[in-house]
C-alpha cells in the first residue's frame, strides 16, 4: 500500500511546476486515498468468515428464494413468506433425516403427536327420500273384458281398506260364465241320478266354478249366486289389500281389455328409505348398520332403522350406489317423496374393515334381508327357512384396534403419502421422512397400515416446513419423487 502511495506522490511532483496546482493535486490525492483505506470499514463480513464465532447459531431462508439466508427469523424480503431454519451441516451425511435446534424448532411452531392403537369411529352422512315399499304395492287390474258402470273409489289419495268396494263393471263373458255355472250346479243337485251321472255331474260343476274363481270372483261371491240363482250383469270388484290409492286409471263409461291396470295401490304401514352413496362411500357402510334419519317435514324428530341392502351394481351416470332401509311407518307419519337425512355411526377394525358386533349370531330371510331373528326359523314374510347372516352379507369383520395419526401429519403427493418422524432428543431434534400405506380416514385421523409402529412420534404441525428444508439441503422430500424412502417398518405387529 505504502509503495502505491509514494509511486502516486513522484508523479504529482513531476508534473506539477505550479506551487498552487501542487497542493490541489496533493488534496485530491488525499482524499482519493482516505476512500481507498476506509471503503472496507462497516462491510458485513462474508459467509464463511471467522466461521467459529458463528457455531452453534441458526440461518433462515426462505423456502421459495433459498439465497436468502439471514441470522433471525422473519419474513423474506423478496416473498414475505414466512423463513425456515436452514439445515445445519451435521443433516449432510444422511439424505433421509434433518436435524434442527432447539430453537429452530420452537420458532417454526413444530409439534408431535405419538402413533396410537385405538377404535377408528366416525360418521357417515348420507342424502336420500322416503319410497313405496315395492313389494306392498299392488294393481288392480281387469281379469276379463268388461265396461266400467260405476267408481266407489273415483280419485287418486283415497285411504281404502281390504275388502272395500271399488268399481262395478258389466261383462257379458262374466254374465255367460255366471249362466253356465247356474247350470251346472242345477244338474249336479237333480234328483235321482246315477252315481256315474252324479260323479260327472260335480266334475263339471267344480270345473265352471273353477272357470268363475279364475274370472276374479271369490267364494262368498260365487255362493251368493248359487243362492239368489240368478247371473248378475254387473259384478262388484273389492279392493284385496289396505292402503292408499296411487294412482287411477279407471273412467265411468271405459271399455277395459284384460289385464288393463284401473288402480294402483300402496300399503304405507311400511315404507323403505332410499339413500344414494357414492363410491367413496362403501368402505363405510354394511348390511345391518343402525342409522339415524330427519326428514325437514317432521322437525325435532329423529327415526332409526337398519341398513338391509346395498346395491350390488354402481349406477354407472350418478356413479353412486342405493342403500335401503325398511321403516315401519304404522302411524302414517313418513310419506313417500320425502327428503331425508341420515346419519350412520361407523366402527372401522385394523384392516379398515367395517365392525357391526351387533349382527354377530344372527338369521336372516334371503328374499327378505331385514329380516333378522336370534334363532333359526321360517321367514314372516315368504316362509324361506332362515339361513346364517353371513351368507347374505359375507363374513363379518372381528373387531380389533387400528394404528392411529392425525390427518395433519400426512403429506400426499398424488401417489404417496409421507410423514416426517422424530428420531432424536435433546439439544438437536432430527427427523426422518417415512413412506406410509394408509388406510381409510376416520374423522381427525388416518388409519394406518404400514410404516409405523405405535409410540412414535410423527410431525402434526410444522411438517411443510421441515419438508421445504430438507428440500433446501438437497435431500430426499415430498417432491423427490420415487426416491423418497422405502424401508419403512410396518405397523401390523402388536400383540
Amino acid at each position: 500500500m505504502k509503495l502505491i502511495i509514494n509511486e502516486y506522490i513522484e508523479k504529482i511532483k513531476s508534473l506539477a511546476t505550479n506551487g498552487w496546482l501542487k497542493m490541489g493535486l496533493i488534496l485530491i490525492l488525499g482524499m482519493v486515498m482516505g476512500s481507498f483505506l476506509f471503503s472496507t470499514e462497516g462491510q458485513p463480513e462474508m459467509v464463511g468468515d471467522n466461521h467459529s464465532d458463528h457455531v452453534g447459531e441458526t440461518t433462515w431462508t426462505c423456502s421459495m428464494h433459498p439465497q436468502i439466508k439471514l441470522a433471525e427469523a422473519g419474513q423474506c424480503p423478496i416473498c414475505f413468506m414466512d423463513l425456515i431454519p436452514l439445515a445445519n451441516d451435521e443433516n449432510s451425511e444422511s439424505p433421509d433425516h434433518i436435524s434442527l435446534s432447539e430453537s429452530a424448532v420452537k420458532l417454526a411452531q413444530i409439534a408431535t403427536t405419538p402413533v396410537r392403537w385405538g377404535l377408528a369411529q366416525s360418521q357417515v352422512r348420507l342424502s336420500g327420500k322416503i319410497d313405496y315399499d315395492e313389494t306392498r304395492v299392488k294393481n288392480i287390474s281387469a281379469w276379463f273384458p268388461g265396461r266400467l258402470e260405476h267408481l266407489y273409489v273415483d280419485y287418486t289419495g283415497i285411504r281404502i281398506k281390504q275388502g272395500d268396494h271399488l268399481l262395478e263393471i258389466y261383462s257379458p263373458e262374466l254374465y255367460a260364465t255366471q249362466s253356465e255355472l247356474l247350470q251346472a250346479y242345477a244338474r249336479m243337485t237333480q234328483p235321482g241320478q246315477s252315481s256315474s251321472s252324479q260323479t260327472t255331474s260335480y266334475s263339471a260343476y267344480q270345473a265352471v266354478r273353477e272357470k268363475t274363481r279364475l274370472l276374479g270372483l271369490n267364494n262368498s261371491q260365487i255362493e251368493g249366486i248359487l243362492q239368489q240363482g240368478k247371473a248378475r250383469s254387473v259384478l262388484q270388484i273389492n279392493s284385496p289389500i289396505t292402503g292408499i290409492v296411487t294412482h287411477k286409471n279407471a273412467v265411468e263409461g271405459k271399455y277395459v281389455k284384460t289385464g288393463e291396470q284401473i288402480y294402483t295401490i300402496a300399503d304405507l304401514s311400511k315404507v323403505w328409505l332410499i339413500l344414494e352413496a357414492y363410491e367413496k362411500d362403501l368402505t363405510w357402510l354394511a348390511f345391518g348398520q343402525e342409522l339415524s334419519f330427519s326428514v325437514p317435514g317432521l322437525p325435532g324428530q329423529t327415526f332409526t332403522a337398519h341398513i338391509s341392502y346395498i346395491d350390488p351394481l354402481v349406477d354407472p351416470i350418478k356413479r353412486s350406489v342405493t342403500v335401503r332401509a325398511v321403516l315401519d311407518n304404522s302411524q302414517g307419519l313418513l310419506k313417500p317423496g320425502m327428503l331425508a337425512e341420515a346419519s350412520i355411526s361407523v366402527t372401522l377394525n385394523g384392516s379398515g374393515q367395517v365392525v357391526t358386533p351387533q349382527m354377530t349370531g344372527k338369521w336372516a330371510c334371503p328374499m327378505h334381508p331385514e329380516i333378522l331373528e336370534e334363532h333359526p326359523g321360517d321367514c314372516s314374510v315368504c316362509g324361506m327357512d332362515l339361513v346364517p347372516l353371513e351368507t347374505i352379507s359375507g363374513s363379518l369383520a372381528a373387531a380389533s384396534q387400528a394404528l392411529l395419526i392425525p390427518a395433519s401429519a400426512v403429506l400426499k403427493t398424488g401417489k404417496r403419502a409421507l410423514a416426517y418422524v422424530e428420531v432424536g432428543e435433546g439439544i438437536t431434534n432430527k427427523y426422518e421422512l417415512r413412506e406410509l400405506i394408509l388406510g381409510p380416514r376416520v374423522g381427525l385421523e388416518y388409519i394406518i397400515f404400514s410404516g409405523l409402529t405405535a409410540g412414535e412420534l410423527v410431525v402434526s404441525n410444522g411438517n411443510f416446513k421441515i419438508d421445504s428444508a430438507m428440500q433446501i439441503a438437497g435431500k430426499k422430500s415430498m417432491m423427490s419423487g420415487d426416491s423418497a424412502p422405502t424401508h419403512a417398518p410396518t405397523g401390523h405387529n402388536h400383540g
